[in-house]
């Protein structure tokens, strides 16, 4: 599996018509694009938790998409829903960090022989 995950920051003063394009391109991403496992997005929490190490980037938003493997994702990212969604998160953005991950459920050995595997 691969998560694809993106930190971000809107730009201040963001307009609502465009806050508005950017949840509706999300909803359409989610719903519309095959690749997609699962979609979701959140909030950071207030206040960062007692073992946080340093003080947190300013990256108060995360979008995490999970599909299968690279093909899948070089999929989403080519999809028009997903060109759409670039469109309006470029609109909105003020920052961003993105990455992808290797990811598997801990179920074992599994995420040991990942960490192993370094």
């Amino acid at each position: 599996m691969l998560t694809h995950v993106v930190l971000f920051r809107p730009k201040p003063g963001l307009a609502p018509a465009d806050a508005n394009a950017l949840v509706a391109a999300i909803e359409r991403a989610a719903r519309d694009i095959p690749a997609v496992r699962r979609f979701e997005v959140g909030r950071r929490t207030a206040a960062p938790p007692a073992y946080s190490a340093g003080t947190p980037p300013d990256f108060p938003f995360v979008a995490m998409v999970w599909v299968e493997d690279r093909a899948a994702l070089d999929a989403y990212l080519a999809h028009p829903a997903h060109v759409a969604l670039g469109t309006a998160f470029n609109t909105a953005l003020g920052a961003a960090l993105v990455f992808d991950f290797d990811t598997q459920t801990v179920d074992g050995d599994g995420a040991l022989r990942m960490l192993a595997e370094r």
